[in-house]
């Protein structure tokens, strides 16, 4: 499980406004965050660069972050 709509939320983003900052459909981000798309290494890269977090938080720790 990844934590990009967690970390979307704290931004304050709609997944059409984030989409539109790193060039791809909502729907992208929709099936990002539900797990059903595994993103290229640069589209991740994107991600957490608009997020303001790193690859392991964004996508691999499982701890949680005290954000819900």
């Amino acid at each position: 499980m990844n934590h990009v709509k967690e970390y979307r939320k704290q931004k304050g983003l709609s997944q059409m406004a984030l989409a539109k900052e790193i060039g791809v459909a909502r729907q992208t981000i929709n099936l990002i965050e539900n797990d059903k798309y595994n993103p290229s290494l640069d589209l991740c890269l994107h991600l957490a660069h608009m997020l303001d977090t790193d690859l392991n938080s964004l996508f691999w720790d499982s701890e949680d972050h005290g954000k819900e």
